[in-house]
């Protein structure tokens, strides 16, 4: 597993097999208790969908750019801004100014026609005149090519008690006038200029702007709006981005390939209102959401990945995966317990299929509704029940006493803890080409060896292998698809991409888009891990457990930062001969483009060692891929919580209290906690001295 990786104790150890049936290996997840917890959905509230950050820089917040963080489970291109500048495209038609040179395609302001003589019969004819010369007084600003915010800012319509007919008056002004807003304060109807209006008037035609209001404000349950068919994929993300920026808790935002006007394919937006978690109510501060549907559960799963038992459980309730959100990977080779939340499904519709998903291995206990659903690095830690059999000592050991060999290795390891490494289950444990391979190869952006290293088949004879098998001898995407199972979600979102797209590196980009973002990060994850392990050993060959100058420590004496590299101090010559430090407060970098390096021997080592992997370079965001990787830091070591054990003879059930362990059917239980992101085969590693 880690062969010449580092120990931090020195005891003798043992040796025994883990893992020889599911029931060996019992992992439960510790939930973070839910007063301690954020209500996220709350904050999500109270940002966008009028935030007033540019595109590029959402984009960036989206791709979680910025500050790095400390490891926990889920440790881990560019968008065009528009013109901030007015320019006429902002324009529209009033009748006071119907001699100015109006774009093609705006829309005409005629009073008297529709919502006109709903006004009238609101307002009445003079304050209806009014708010029209108010509208086309605005426009006539932007047209101009003035400050958006010059001229009458506001204009009154009075108060309005009745609440029925401040909503008809509501929606007849924004169905007439889409380019305005309205407010109440108080009793008092006030309309204003419609800033995301305006920004999007940059963007599309006016017309297209102004269909796209009223569509918006018209509230019609399966209603669609599409913009007109354009070629240009970058200014098609742009105009997704706004939308998406502006509106995304109302609205979801697809590419569709469409007839042009000559009949030729092109690309065009569609625009649709999410389901019906989604409120269509608008506010004087954007959109009100409707509490969205979630139901919380225990996940039950044996001999199964995480991923896997998702994909088995999405395919009955019929919806995707990405509605399923957890706290982390659990073991596959386990029987593990783990909190999950999934949007859009009833407790009742969850509790209907438990009796199906047995068969699968997975049961579900503990169905509840919740208010919002779980991110990657909430929780507590996790707790390990584990059994190790076939015990003896090492083979160069000659001690008589294996109950003292085990007690002392659990006294030490208890004491001093282990070293943190990345367990084998972050890179594929067994499998031909491990997972550190596929993020290399995407980190150099070689999509198509990414492809191909993901395809490639382990020795056996399975539908599974045989589809991989014969996807790398004939690059037919379809059918290996066909041969494919259904649960093997991943391998059927990048073939069906392959298939439209072609095996070059143009069509493995599209491939690698296809899967969901969290996948295609997992990759680039584990050959980071890869590279903090190699750190880590390195680190302790040359330096032992002594804090030495250049040494990175994580720092609590500046907790009121916001930024963790504020909080990771570099060791001086002076601290470390003081021992100011000790080496349970040594952090190492996962790489990535936000982290600082110790500034000794170990840093010199990182630049080394990327550069053997043609890595000197990178900045470690793969733009066409959408992936980005400020990286972050994790402890070299790590204690055990809670650690306790005892024997028992395996087929007896039997507790044994003796000193001496002379039966080969004796097992040691073992139970312990361990924080986050951290491993049980690791610790076991330590406790033992020897890999798995």
């Amino acid at each position: 597993m880690l062969p010449s990786f580092s120990y931090v104790t020195d005891h003798t150890g043992f040796c025994g097999t883990i893992k020889n049936s599911p029931g060996d290996f019992i992992v439960t997840e510790i939930e973070v208790p839910q007063h301690l917890l954020r209500d996220t959905r709350a904050e999500s509230l109270q940002k966008a969908p009028l935030d007033q950050s540019t595109p590029g820089q959402q984009q960036r917040n989206e791709l979680g750019a910025g500050s790095p963080g400390l490891c926990a489970e889920g440790c881990p291109g560019a968008v065009l801004s528009p013109s901030e500048q007015d320019t006429s495209r902002a324009g529209g038609d009033c009748s006071a100014s119907r001699n100015k040179k109006q774009r093609e395609g705006e829309p005409e302001l005629n009073p008297g026609l529709g919502e006109g003589h709903i006004l009238d019969s609101l307002l009445g004819k003079s304050l209806s005149e009014q708010l029209h010369q108010f509208a086309c007084g605005l426009k006539d600003t932007w047209d101009l090519d003035r400050d958006a915010g010059g001229g009458a800012g506001e204009f009154s319509l009075g108060p309005v008690l009745d609440k029925k007919s401040r909503a008809s008056l509501h929606s007849a002004v924004r169905q007439k006038f889409p380019f305005l807003v309205t407010v109440t304060k108080g009793n008092e109807m006030i309309v204003k200029r419609n800033g995301d209006y305006r920004e999007l008037c940059q963007l599309v035609s006016e017309k297209e702007t102004s269909d796209f209001f009223k569509f918006l404000d018209a509230k019609l349950e399966n209603s669609t709006f599409s913009f007109e068919p354009d070629g240009d994929k970058e200014h098609r993300k742009v105009v997704h981005h706004f939308i998406n920026r502006k509106f995304g808790k109302l609205l979801e935002t697809k590419s569709f390939t469409v007839s042009d006007v000559n009949d030729q394919p092109n690309m065009s937006i569609m625009v649709r209102f999410r389901e019906k978690g989604w409120s269509r109510k608008r506010s004087a501060g954007g959109f009100k959401e409707k509490q969205d549907l979630y139901t919380a559960f225990t996940l039950q799963k044996e001999n199964l990945e995480t991923l896997e038992a998702i994909s088995f459980l999405a395919a009955e309730l019929g919806v995707l995966p990405s509605d399923f959100s957890y706290t982390g990977i659990k073991d596959k080779k386990a029987i593990t317990y783990q909190p999950m939340v999934v949007k859009k499904v009833t407790p009742e519709r969850l509790k209907e299929i438990g009796s199906k998903m047995e068969k699968k291995g997975i049961r579900i206990h503990n169905i509840h509704s919740t208010c919002q659903r779980l991110r990657l690095g909430q929780l507590k830690g996790n707790h390990f029940d584990i059994v190790v059999r076939d015990l003896k000592h090492h083979s160069h050991d000659s001690s008589a006493d294996l109950k003292m060999r085990i007690s002392e290795a659990m006294e030490n390891v208890e004491t001093k803890g282990f070293v943190n490494y990345y367990g084998p289950q972050r890179f594929g444990q067994g499998q031909t080409v491990q997972t550190d391979q596929i993020g290399l190869a995407l980190l150099n952006e070689k999509m198509v060896k990414a492809v191909k290293l993901f395809f490639t088949p382990e020795d056996t004879d399975d539908p599974v292998n045989n589809a991989k098998r014969y996807f790398l001898q004939t690059e037919d995407a379809k059918g290996a698809l066909v041969m494919l199972p259904e649960f093997k979600v991943r391998e059927k979102m990048l073939l069906r991409a392959l298939h439209r797209y072609g095996v070059n590196h143009e069509g493995c980009t599209k491939g690698w888009l296809n899967i969901p973002h969290s996948m295609r990060i997992f990759y680039v994850h584990a050959y980071c891990s890869k590279i903090w392990n190699e750190a880590a050993s390195y680190r302790l060959k040359i330096y032992g457990s002594k804090v030495v100058e250049g040494d990175l420590v994580f720092s609590e004496e500046n907790d009121e930062s916001n930024f963790l590299n504020d909080k990771v101090h570099v060791v001086t010559a002076a601290e470390g001969l003081a021992n100011k430090y000790s080496i349970n407060q040594v952090v190492l970098p996962m790489v990535g483009h936000s982290i600082k390096y110790p500034s000794n021997k170990v840093g010199q080592w990182y630049q080394e060692r990327l550069s053997k992997d043609e890595l000197q370079m990178c900045k470690f965001r793969v733009s066409p891929l959408q992936l980005n990787v400020p990286g972050c830091y994790r402890p070299i070591l790590k204690n055990v919580q809670n650690l306790s054990y005892f024997f028992e003879v395996s087929e007896k059930g039997i507790k044994v209290e003796d000193n001496h362990l002379n039966d080969s059917k004796v097992s040691l239980h073992i139970s312990f906690d361990l924080d986050p992101s951290c491993y049980a085969t690791v610790c076991l590693r330590e406790i033992m001295k020897c890999d798995f």
